[in-house]
């Protein structure tokens, strides 16, 4: 299965998709799946990307979006029918790599932009199980580790989804393992200290990674490409064909 690389910054769920990659290709002298090239939405030297597809030998392409809106004098914002259309021209650019490069999957690793591109995989990190009572994904968007820590929620867990045109509202592939929560002092008085609940957050969400996307991502990626995670044209889920109605859980 040949894989596409996208991300936006400092690229570590895309370093452990390579590193995935190389341990299977050493245990089983080859790996079911291949990064083939990585593309990234920024120029500037916020965006590691070059320098992880020198260390691999691979293909780099960027294409800075900020710019293209810049000179396109259009918001990023993709919720108005104008933010949209050029979203669509935007991603042009990475569509005609992917099918010059016969991508069978993009795997978004950090990647800030939201795309219209297909058979794109996304790390996310919250549990995409748990439900509002409208029956809307209750942890979306990127402050979903805030918000589920105000929320209370006693453990943290991060989620590999399907991509489809909404955010973060895709077919759910994968759940991590549980990392607890762990609070110094009581919510309601930390949620009056708006730095300190800030600095607990971004812990949480640095410690959410290794135990977390580090492990989903790859995995999820290494099973679809073995054909044990697959999903059929109403969306749903299947592992091992079994039918899964929360995600795959580890």
């Amino acid at each position: 299965m040949r894989i596409a690389a996208f991300m936006s910054g400092s690229g570590t769920n895309i370093k452990k998709l390579l590193a995935w990659q190389k341990k299977l290709e050493e245990r089983e002298g080859k790996s079911p799946f291949e990064v083939i090239f990585i593309f990234s939405d920024r120029s500037d030297g916020k965006c590691v990307g070059e320098e992880i597809a020198l260390d691999n030998g691979l293909p780099y392409f960027s294409y800075d979006i900020r710019a293209f809106h810049r000179i396109k004098s259009v918001s990023r914002s993709v919720d108005s029918e104008q933010g949209l259309s050029a979203r669509k021209q935007y991603d042009q650019i990475p569509r005609k790599l992917s099918a010059a490069f016969e991508i069978d999957v993009i795997a978004l690793g950090g990647y800030m932009s939201y795309t219209t591109l297909p058979r794109c995989v996304n790390v996310h990190p919250a549990d995409l199980s748990i439900l509002s009572p409208d029956g809307a994904r209750k942890y979306v968007g990127d402050n979903a580790v805030y918000d589920a820590i105000v929320a209370g929620e006693k453990n943290l867990r991060a989620s590999t989804l399907w991509t489809d045109e909404g955010v973060d509202t895709g077919p759910l592939l994968m759940v991590s393992e549980a990392m607890p929560v762990e609070l110094p002092e009581p919510l309601d008085k930390l949620i009056k200290d708006r730095d300190k609940l800030a600095e607990i957050v971004d812990t949480h969400q640095e410690k959410l990674k290794r135990v977390g996307d580090w492990v989903i991502f790859p995995t999820t990626i290494e099973m679809i490409a073995r054909g044990r995670l697959a999903i059929d044209e109403q969306g749903n889920v299947y592992a091992d064909g079994e039918k899964t109605e929360g995600g795959f859980r580890l």
